[in-house]
């Protein structure tokens, strides 16, 4: 089945040298600590925190409407200590998610209204079922779908779930046109 083409206003992205998409809605804090490596949607409404410590997103990610991105931290007893985050390439974070991980691997995918919890690492591969809630510091191995409050285990992930995540990004970012191109075809 062919992704339908979805149409935005230009006036409303502003897309970068490297193939970014960033909507003007957005709110990216701190953009100097920002690193987006390309081919990246960043829709409407989403919120990057980069002023509370590095956020690296890869290339060919796609953060939907009203996602948060925010650095983990930890508390000590002199105050709070903020961590990079790191985000691999190939990733779709869905309307409404809360990622405060330390890292999320590449070929992944978190569903709607998610809240990843503080300092969570997603390893390569895996996937976050829609209206899941991870406590801090959990760990999702490589192939494996996560799902309830609290997250847990509930399903395998077949072999070939790089290929489909690869397909998915790289499908949607195509598909992602200004209002009045591509039309011609």
């Amino acid at each position: 089945m062919e992704l339908q083409d979805i149409f935005y206003n230009n006036s409303q992205y502003i897309e970068t040298a490297s193939g970014n998409k960033v909507s003007r809605q957005s709110v990216l804090c701190g953009s100097q600590n920002i690193v987006i490596n390309g081919k990246t949607v960043i829709m409407t409404d989403c919120v990057i925190r980069g002023d509370l410590a590095n956020v690296r997103i890869g290339r060919h990610c796609v953060i939907s409407r009203n996602a948060v991105i925010r650095p983990p931290f930890k508390k000590f007893s002199r105050g709070v200590a903020f961590f990079p985050l790191h985000i691999g390439d190939h990733v779709f974070v869905d309307e409404n998610s809360i990622v405060n991980a330390a890292q999320v691997g590449s070929y992944v995918h978190i569903g709607k209204n998610c809240v990843i919890g503080r300092r969570c690492i997603l390893k390569d591969c895996c996937a976050i079922a829609d209206n899941t809630v991870l406590p801090p510091e959990a760990v999702v191995p490589p192939f494996t779908l996560f799902s309830g409050s609290p997250g847990k285990i509930t399903a395998e992930l077949p072999e070939c779930t790089q290929d489909l995540m690869i397909d998915v990004t790289t499908n949607y970012y195509q598909h992602f046109r200004p209002i009045g191109k591509g039309k011609e075809r």
